[in-house]
């Protein structure tokens, strides 16, 4: 009572916290002074307003609550053990799933359905007005699609094969070939070349076919089934043409064995046939090794890959003027750049050197056509 506690406060002495004992000293009102005119009774008077019980444990303790009353639709939900576990574990609240089962009982089939994720409805895309946005862009309408069939088709299955199985090395050499260029325009007019076909590649595929008949162990095949190498006493040189059905290969049967006017008359009519699209399966049948003139094209060199069954192929690049040092001054110089690719398990790093450096000698001094032929 508010009373009770005045007069506890007059004594000096503290009042008990509920259940917390003593209160601390500094929570003790110190009593006021009395004021000049004031009577001594007036100083340990209780205020006249009533004490109003205070908050925190600090004062009164209020009455304890009654616990309330369950809340009516509030009624425990009926579920077997081993479905309040799997609600527990999932984090689900019994009381909010709608249960199917017999008699109101919640399932584990129930469980699961509350536990999955509602479905999200797909929003539409935002509209992009034609004069702000970028316009839609329909691709396969700017595509065209060419079927694989035919030349093209045996070409790209032979290059997969051929870089995939053999082994590839390819070394490079630039040469001056303003020799071979000057001897190119004296054979046009030579009377046993007329109406031939007389140009740099003629005198680029005699120059390696004299090589290989310097290195014949450059000209061979390698037998996976019976693990052999075959070396051939023959040459047949392919010649990459480019046609509108496709790269094709066709070879020269028995190039080696040519003369040079029988070469070039070899080479115009493979020329011919394939630009004609008459080349037949026998003509690029059996071929040991290849030149592909990339120089037609402006290209300086490149890494041809090997034909199939064949142990080297050469790229023969553009012949331009350069600065060159010749006779110990700095002079135009007509110079190319070669390129040998060879299978690694036919032809080592030197044999492939020397075929190559034969070929650069005889482009740079073509009298070894004679010399060395």
């Amino acid at each position: 009572p508010a009373a009770a506690e005045g007069e506890a406060a007059g004594e000096g002495r503290q009042a008990m916290l509920v259940g917390y004992g003593a209160a601390p000293s500094s929570t003790k009102r110190r009593a006021r002074k009395p004021q000049p005119g004031a009577s001594a009774s007036s100083a340990h008077s209780a205020p006249s307003a009533p004490a109003q019980p205070e908050l925190n444990g600090h004062g009164a303790a209020p009455a304890p609550e009654a616990p309330a009353a369950p809340a009516a639709g509030t009624a425990k939900a009926l579920a077997k053990p081993p479905v309040r576990k799997l609600a527990k574990d999932l984090g689900i609240d019994l009381a909010s799933v709608t249960a199917t089962g017999p008699d109101g009982t919640v399932t584990r089939e129930d469980v699961h359905a509350a536990a999955a994720p509602a479905p999200v409805e797909p929003q539409a895309a935002p509209e992009i007005a034609p004069e702000t946005g970028p316009r839609p862009v329909d691709t396969a309408a700017r595509e065209v699609r060419v079927p694989i069939k035919g030349v093209r088709k045996a070409t790209a299955q032979a290059m997969v094969a051929s870089a995939f199985t053999a082994p590839h090395v390819t070394e490079f050499v630039t040469v001056d070939v303003t020799r071979t260029m000057k001897l190119v325009q004296e054979l046009k007019s030579d009377p046993d070349m007329a109406g031939l076909r007389v140009n740099p590649l003629l005198l680029v595929a005699k120059a390696f076919l004299v090589a290989i008949r310097r290195h014949p162990e450059v000209n061979a095949a390698w037998d996976e089934a019976n693990q052999e190498i075959v070396r051939k006493e023959y040459v047949n040189l392919g010649i990459a043409a480019a046609t509108p059905r496709g790269l094709i290969v066709p070879n020269i049967k028995d190039a080696g064995a040519k003369t040079l006017p029988e070469l070039s008359a070899a080479l115009g009519d493979l020329v011919a046939t394939a630009r004609e699209g008459k080349t037949s399966p026998a003509d690029m049948a059996g071929g040991t090794v290849t030149i592909t003139n990339v120089g037609v094209f402006g290209v300086d060199t490149g890494t041809p890959i090997l034909n199939p069954g064949e142990s080297a192929i050469l790229a023969f690049g553009t012949v331009k003027l350069q600065p060159w040092v010749h006779k110990g001054k700095v002079k135009p110089r007509q110079v190319t750049t070669l390129a040998l690719s060879f299978d690694h398990r036919l032809v080592d790093g030197e044999l492939g050197s020397k075929v190559l450096a034969d070929v650069a000698a005889v482009l740079e001094h073509p009298k070894r056509l004679i010399t060395w032929g």
